[in-house]
């Protein structure tokens, strides 16, 4: 049994769960909520400040902010108020409740920005706050999520490995796409692998973040309404998109289970089972990456009401395969790669 002095000392990154009794297909899905943070986003958070603390930048007085949709938010009020820092998360109406009451409990402050970017997504309006915040006042330390290399440096050196100990066999990965510090950290390690590994990333309906029109996003997490700067394409093999009622039945199948998973897990899952029920002819060892927990999605998309509302009639047939409409697209340029294991 571990015993532990400081929060971000524990986090399971041993476990999986086969898929294959519940949707008929072979897959691995590693979790990585098993946390004090519930989520994947601890190990950047870890990466981020313990960089900044190393570079001098933060200090006693210091104040550290991040723009969040929820989940780096709870991360870093975790550290924050292990290590004495403070603390300011700027969100939008698109957080789950579950995770801005978290932060608070633990000691930070929120900030929800109501306003809507050029691209009809809050992540612009969000960034311009931070600036002028930081501009006003040099106490505070904005750690950018989306340009900090420790973001995809802390999967190339943790979650990536963790895989490949776990599955030497590995043939298809299948990561979700928000800022892309999990897709590249991973997407570098396995290019330098010792054997060829497919990186398909799974991106949501009306995210930007591959190209394409924006459109309306309700479940946090996965996308952006602006082209991620980690994003290197050259890394990635296919991308495939779902629509947020995939991801919603996704969800819900594996609840039926006793599997509760986020939205982002359920995003990662019916996109990857569209690919594989496209590659069923091939033996492949597959994994994806579940980055959350499904209790901070309560009172959204386990809620009837809230479903309801914002998608009508959904049917949550759970004897249904889950699939993102807009299928798999191979990103120009990459050479085709399926005839390769």
């Amino acid at each position: 049994m571990p015993v532990i002095s400081a929060p971000d000392a524990f986090n399971e990154g041993r476990l999986y769960v086969d898929l294959q009794p519940i949707f008929g297909r072979s897959l691995y899905l590693k979790c990585e909520g098993f946390n004090f943070a519930g989520s994947i986003k601890l190990k950047a958070a870890i990466e981020m400040v313990e960089a900044a603390e190393r570079d001098g930048l933060l200090t006693p007085d210091s104040v550290l902010i991040e723009s969040s949709s929820g989940n780096l938010g709870v991360a870093l009020s975790m550290i924050a108020a292990s290590r004495g820092y403070r603390f300011l998360c700027v969100t939008d109406s698109r957080c789950n409740l579950s995770a801005r009451l978290l932060m608070e409990a633990l000691g930070s402050e929120v900030q929800i920005i109501s306003d809507l970017d050029a691209n009809g997504g809050f992540l612009g309006a969000r960034i311009d706050y931070v600036r002028a915040l930081c501009a006003s006042d040099d106490r505070y330390v904005w750690l950018s999520q989306y340009t900090n290399p420790g973001n995809w440096g802390a999967h190339y050196r943790r979650t990536a490995p963790e895989i490949a100990h776990q599955f030497p066999r590995l043939d298809v990965l299948f990561v979700g796409a928000g800022t892309t510090g999990t897709l590249m950290g991973c997407a570098r390690y396995f290019r330098e692998w010792h054997r060829p590994v497919r990186v398909v990333a799974v991106d949501t309906v009306g995210s930007v973040a591959f190209g394409g029109e924006p459109g309306r996003r309700m479940i946090p997490g996965l996308g952006m309404s602006m082209r991620p700067p980690l994003l290197d394409e050259s890394f990635v093999d296919e991308v495939v998109r779902v629509e947020e009622a995939d991801t919603i039945r996704a969800c819900h199948r594996l609840a039926r289970r006793g599997f509760l998973f986020g939205g982002s897990t359920g995003t990662v899952v019916s996109g990857a089972m569209e690919w594989l029920a496209e590659h069923e002819d091939r033996d492949l060892t597959a994994v994806a990456i579940a980055p959350d927990l499904g209790e901070r999605y309560l009172d959204t998309i386990y809620q009837s009401s809230w479903l309801e509302d914002l998608y009508g009639d959904l049917t949550l047939d759970s004897t249904e395969v889950p699939a993102g409409s807009r299928g798999t697209e191979r990103l120009s340029g990459k050479p085709d790669r399926s005839s390769e294991p």
